[in-house]
């Protein structure tokens, strides 16, 4: 999730366990406990410039629920010995605020689909639970307001009870979006059935912004379906349309560590394309047909055979300055989508 929703869920879960005397230092040490396993980026890129494993192993070691707990132990000892007291007063509840409020972070972070390394270091596929976009306002906003009634409130009875409803907003707002996800999966899979398609694997992903409307990725043997479905407008079947993957090509790089890798990382939610003689693998849960955030070209076709070629990013066609206005419009088509079914869906 983006960097204001950690940051108020940290301060939040800290300023609602700690000693309500400590209320303002609870919410600060909370948003920057918050904010603290997003670091790993800094540190990947200073040892590697490869941009797959930067991509894949970003919310690893730092996300993990094997590691925070520790990492939480380690600093509640640091303060409870050489802070300003603050902990030693009371420290069972600063234990807990210091370790949840790292905690609930790679949780957060796991209900997009990005992927979160939630059980690092076992070799699981990363948790993708999708079930909201990177930012979404109404989630944020609860947290956000209670935050700042706490800060202004302080020790009086307010502050609790107004981070208590932050938490319990959002919190419910994360429950709406995982039913809502689950609904518009097992419409689609039976959707997918009725008209003869047999995908290995289905996801829907929040749009930007709303849980109203979903984009729903299905990927097959040699290609995959996408289709929209709004909770408001739409009724009956979703409609879905396929796009061919190239299969043999990706088969013939199959052993290649990067492709193993991406494999691993998106769970089989990949494009393989054939462009100037290389291989380029996008990651279909990010972005809109045809143009994906995340694409890599991983091999070159040589007289004939594939060689492996250091990894390259590509960056995303809808990314480039000139296509920023057509960007913006596909935004305010996609509102639109929310509350209009399509034409031939009528």
């Amino acid at each position: 999730m983006d960097s204001i929703s950690q940051i108020v869920l940290g301060g939040a879960v800290a300023a609602a366990i700690a000693p309500r005397g400590q209320r303002r230092a609870a919410l600060l040490a909370g948003a920057a406990l918050g904010t603290l396993p997003d670091l790993d980026s800094l540190v990947l890129l200073a040892l590697t410039d490869d941009p797959v494993t930067l991509m894949t192993a970003h919310r690893g070691l730092s996300h993990s629920l094997f590691v925070l707990p520790l990492l939480g132990s380690l600093l509640w000892w640091l303060f409870k010995r050489f802070g300003h007291g603050r902990v030693a007063q009371a420290p069972g509840r600063w234990w807990w605020a210091i370790v949840l409020a790292l905690v609930t972070h790679p949780l957060l972070d796991a209900m997009t689909v990005y992927g979160t390394q939630l059980w690092w270091p076992l070799p699981v596929t990363p948790a993708v639970w999708g079930g909201v976009f990177i930012i979404d306002p109404l989630y944020t906003l609860p947290l956000l307001i209670g935050c700042g009634l706490a800060w202004w409130a302080r020790e009086r009875p307010l502050a609790g009870r107004a981070l208590q409803a932050g938490l319990l907003l959002s919190t419910a707002y994360l429950g709406w979006a995982a039913v809502a996800q689950q609904a518009v999966e097992r419409q689609a899979r039976a959707d997918l059935a009725a008209a003869g398609g047999q995908p290995q694997a289905v996801l829907a992903a929040a749009q930007p912004f709303t849980t109203l409307l979903w984009r729903v990725v299905a990927v097959g043997e040699h290609g995959y379906w996408i289709g929209e479905r709004s909770l408001v407008a739409d009724a009956g079947p979703i409609h879905f349309d396929f796009h061919p993957s190239d299969h043999q090509a990706l088969q013939a790089n199959a052993q290649l560590p990067a492709v193993q890798r991406l494999a691993w990382f998106n769970g089989g939610f990949m494009r393989a394309r054939v462009q100037e003689r290389r291989l380029v693998l996008s990651d279909l849960r990010m972005g809109m047909e045809p143009d994906y955030s995340f694409n890599f070209a991983v091999a070159e076709l040589v007289d004939g055979q594939w060689q492996a070629i250091a990894p390259e990013q590509i960056r995303a066609d809808f990314a480039r300055p000139e296509r920023r206005a057509e960007a913006g419009a596909r935004l305010a088509a996609m509102w639109r989508r929310i509350w209009q079914a399509p034409v031939a869906a009528q």
